[in-house]
């Protein structure tokens, strides 16, 4: 297993739309912490979203982990994969359909990563409010996305329907150690 000294901040998208969603997001939030080299740092509210792609699904339960990883990229997505495939993800079916946990390493500090399998940042990130407005919970609105820009620029940009807060307050954030400064 490939290490990195220092560690490094990544931040992780969660998303899943089948056997009870927002149980799938919660109980992949509690095992992120488990993840070798890893320490979960934050993490954002949960989002309903509507589902994207051509096939008729349930909306989905989104957020968004910031996940201090000494876990090179490589590795750290072999781990996200792992952990979907825990919470039995199906890899065969249409894509952008339905799944019970879907994981994306969204940034992986300021790397920019084209390796087959892995881009970094994800390349849909600054089309998806889904991933923009938690990633807007948990990180500076001066964050750099490089190659993107600003995170408040893309935030500004992308428009935001379809996406609502789960319920009013049920803080995720309470039940992980105490946030780092990104």
């Amino acid at each position: 297993m490939a290490v990195e000294d220092p560690p490094v901040l990544a931040y992780i998208g969660l998303g899943a739309n089948l056997a009870n969603p927002e149980e799938q997001v919660r109980r992949a939030i509690a095992e992120l912490d488990q993840v070798s080299a890893s320490q979960l740092r934050q993490v954002s509210p949960l989002y309903l979203t509507a589902p994207l792609g051509p096939v008729a699904q349930p909306d989905y339960i989104n957020a968004v982990a910031a996940l201090e990883t000494r876990l090179a990229p490589a590795a750290l997505l072999a781990a996200l994969q792992a952990l979907e495939d825990r919470h039995g993800r199906d890899r065969t079916g249409v894509r952008w359909g339905p799944r019970t946990l879907d994981l994306d390493l969204l940034l992986y500090g300021q790397a920019v990563i084209a390796a087959p399998g892995l881009r970094v940042p994800h390349p849909e990130l600054a089309r998806r409010a889904f991933v923009l407005v938690p990633l807007a919970d948990l990180a500076p609105a001066d964050l750099a996305i490089p190659g993107l820009g600003r995170l408040s620029e893309l935030l500004a940009a992308c428009p935001r329907e379809g996406l609502r807060p789960l319920r009013a307050s049920v803080p995720l954030a309470a039940t992980v150690p105490a946030p780092v400064a990104c």
